[in-house]
């Protein structure tokens, strides 16, 4: 989901991958339907998972389970850490429900972003 928002809301400031480290290798049903309802497009959205990405490649790795995660924090230099749960096997409502909660953290980081990049050209 959270790749699918951030595509949407904050594309100028975030090019998103989603993977995790035990990839599902699809995307559930209920993901697909609770995105499309709210609007946002779910082409292209697959089931990866975090080795497939060199770390020089990424920038920031978003930790969304909250919990400390060796092999990601090892081998990327920077990943911040978001406590979400898993909807999987969830009912629509609770999908919904974290689907917002994703919608406000990476808005919130996109901002953070943005303000960023004002920043550095301010000093450039």
């Amino acid at each position: 989901m959270a790749e699918a928002i951030a595509r949407k809301e904050a594309g100028d400031v975030i090019e998103p991958t989603s993977a995790g480290l035990c990839p599902l290798g699809m995307i559930s049903e209920t993901t697909r339907v609770v995105l499309e309802v709210n609007e946002y497009p779910t082409a292209g959205l697959a089931s990866k998972g975090l080795r497939e990405f060199a770390p020089q490649d990424v920038d920031l790795v978003i930790n969304m389970s909250g919990i400390a995660g060796p092999v990601a924090e090892a081998r990327y230099p920077l990943v911040e850490r978001w406590e979400v749960a898993d909807p999987y096997g969830e009912d629509e409502a609770t999908y919904q429900k974290i689907l917002e909660e994703i919608q406000v953290r990476v808005r919130g980081l996109a901002d953070r972003l943005r303000e960023e990049h004002r920043d550095r050209g301010k000093r450039e």
